[in-house]
């Protein structure tokens, strides 16, 4: 019993900082905020780190692997979990918006949208989501998927380059450990920037979660709660069985709770590589999926995806029946959570389908934006631990049902 206290003792000390914080948040309201600085310094630690933690994960990860075919698998069982995810998450959610209709009896008057400055061709999009016209720009956080894209040519190349590569490989390796030894020394810092984090942001928005959108907001945080619960619970008994589920949860808190401070799931990557190592998912795995998953898997946008269809049908009084409806709202639930998200300004592109697949008048474009924000902390939750059980479940596919014991002995 002690054993096990002691092993869950970081997870119960971040969950009593964010019970405290949110209490101060609750009692003092807006004046809360005034410790917001603490906060917004774990946050800035966070993203300071992420963008060489990605460089030298991502490629010293591809850069030791034995050959390129591992790396192809990697990729297409990556690829086949985040699309059957997704779709899992969006028929939970469809489900729970044809039981309880959020948006049945909701009175919000459409409001003409502000235009849109620039347009954009879909085939400039990926140009600019993919690749980067200086080198410098690479370190900014807006083009994480063109530093991946980096990332693994760089892995590849000194893979290709064989012998004389090798000291590359060290160099990139001593790296990616350097760096996850710098996350281990800021996750010290977690229980006060989290705490202070929840109390700014209690204390700022608490009273805000009311009103127009209060239906919208009681059926996703329970279904979003029950998806993250149930469902990455049987994802990880999938993944490695019992031993998996208690491994899963005893590390997925961390990474948990500095995405639904942060809201950001690019900030919880150093906290969710973090728990993918200690859970035992192997390190060309881990180092390959979470930066992806942090940028092309969101279990939590399918859910917000479904519940924006769903609300705005109520709130414009039209029928979301029949099979052709749901289907078309599940495909745009994978565009938005995979395709979309990985691209700067996705979650835009991703409303504005909604209202041209299904016809809808632009003036409903405000009402889906708010949905975004008011649910946006526990999608972002559902976003960040859905990539680490993820990696549990391509470990499972491509290391046999006994990669756990094998990761132990190890």
């Amino acid at each position: 019993m002690k054993d096990k206290l002691k092993a869950y003792r970081f997870p119960i000390i971040l969950l009593i900082s964010i019970i405290i914080g949110s209490i101060i948040g609750l009692y003092y309201g807006e004046d809360a905020t005034v410790i917001r600085p603490l906060g917004d310094l774990f946050i800035n630690l966070l993203f300071m780190i992420v963008m060489p933690l990605v460089f030298f994960t991502i490629s010293s990860a591809i850069a030791s692997m034995d050959s390129m075919k591992r790396l192809g698998k990697i990729m297409g069982s990556m690829l086949t979990v985040f699309v059957v995810t997704g779709v899992i998450a969006a028929v939970f959610m469809l489900i729970a918006t044809v039981i309880f209709q959020p948006g049945s009896g909701v009175d919000i008057p459409l409001v003409q949208p502000d235009e849109v400055t620039e347009e954009t061709s879909f085939a400039e999009q990926l140009v600019q989501t993919f690749t980067v016209s200086d080198f410098i720009d690479l370190f900014s956080r807006n083009n994480m998927l063109a530093l991946i894209v980096f990332s693994v040519l760089v892995g590849v190349a000194t893979g290709l380059t064989g012998e004389r590569g090798k000291a590359f490989t060290s160099f990139l390796t001593s790296g990616a450990e350097v760096f996850m030894k710098i996350i281990q020394l800021i996750m010290y810092y977690a229980p006060i920037g989290l705490g202070a984090y929840f109390a700014s942001l209690v204390g700022e928005f608490g009273a805000d979660l009311i009103g127009d959108y209060a239906k919208a907001v009681i059926v996703y945080y329970p279904v979003s709660v029950l998806y993250f619960a149930i469902g990455f619970t049987l994802y990880a008994f999938i993944a490695g069985g019992k031993t998996g589920v208690s491994r899963f949860w005893k590390n997925i808190l961390a990474p948990a709770a500095t995405s639904l401070g942060t809201g950001s799931s690019v900030a919880s990557l150093p906290a969710n590589l973090q728990a993918a190592k200690r859970i035992g998912v192997p390190k060309d795995i881990r180092e390959t999926i979470m930066p992806l998953g942090a940028t092309i898997h969101m279990d939590g946008s399918c859910l917000s995806a479904m519940l924006k269809i769903a609300f705005v049908f109520g709130v414009l009084n039209l029928d979301f029946t029949g099979i052709d409806t749901f289907l078309t709202a599940i495909g745009i639930c994978l565009l938005s959570g995979i395709v979309m998200s990985g691209i700067p300004g996705g979650g835009f592109m991703g409303e504005m389908m909604i209202i041209t697949l299904y016809g809808l008048p632009m003036q409903a474009l405000p009402i889906i934006s708010a949905i975004g924000v008011v649910v946006d902390p526990p999608a972002t939750m559902v976003n960040v631990t859905g990539d680490t059980v993820s990696s549990m479940l391509v470990t499972r596919h491509l290391e046999g049902k006994d990669w756990i014991e094998k990761t132990d002995v190890a």
